[in-house]
């Protein structure tokens, strides 16, 4: 058995312990006896046991999400439609409870920085897959935007009982739409007067350092300016 396919075996009986034991060291080896892989090889493929496969199932649905997306032809849709639609993928391609056993795993503080690593990297996938090219401060704030719209999405998808989770759909639109509010304030402030003053002094000068990472600095060490 090829060690691509241990990981996925050994991910896929898991999932099925993990609703009655949590995302946990007796869910893994529930697995184990389930496939037949020894704990010691499942040790390579999850060294840190339960965080490594809680995060590995999070990374599997990010992929799903993705292909889902690029599927779809999103030509007709407003941006702020294909950002709802991303998130609405995202959330079919996971199952409540595990979900519900992961956020109790990443909200114990030796794993909140996982916990915020894969609400990062989702937020990131989706502006990634819509296109976005911005390498500025704002490649930072359209995923911390985006990562807060997610995450108060997912708290309340975990407690809706409505038919087809009209509800959380409903409420994702509104939070999508308090934000483009903020947007369109934004918008309208560029331009002004204050604004270039602003943005001609200290504050502007150190925003305007803010590069997303691996962008190159055009007169730094490792860059090269083509003029």
């Amino acid at each position: 058995m090829s060690e691509k396919s241990d990981a996925v075996t050994l991910l896929d009986a898991v999932l099925m312990h993990v609703p009655f034991d949590g995302w946990s060291e007796a869910a893994l080896r529930a697995a184990c006896d389930d496939t037949g892989i020894p704990m010691e090889a499942a040790r390579q493929h999850f060294p840190r046991g339960a965080v490594d496969m809680a995060f590995a199932y999070h990374k599997r649905g990010d992929a799903v999400m993705v292909a889902a997306l690029r599927e779809r032809d999103l030509s007709a849709l407003r941006f702020r439609d294909r950002i709802a639609l991303a998130v609405r993928l995202r959330l079919e391609a996971a199952d409540r409870e595990l979900v519900r056993r992961g956020m109790t795993l990443f909200t114990l503080p030796q794993h909140a920085a996982d916990g915020s690593r894969a609400l990062w990297e989702t937020a990131g996938l989706i502006w990634d897959t819509l296109g976005d090219t911005s390498r500025d401060v704002n490649w930072y704030t359209k995923r911390a935007t985006l990562a807060a719209v997610y995450s108060s999405t997912v708290l309340y998808w975990l407690g809706d009982e409505s038919v087809g989770y009209e509800a959380t759909w409903a409420f994702l639109d509104r939070r999508i739409d308090d934000v483009m509010k903020i947007e369109d304030v934004k918008g309208r402030v560029r331009g002004t007067r204050l604004w270039d003053a602003l943005m001609a002094g200290p504050p502007g000068k150190m925003l305007d350092m803010i590069r997303a990472p691996g962008t190159p600095r055009p007169g730094y060490p490792g860059s090269w300016d083509r003029s």
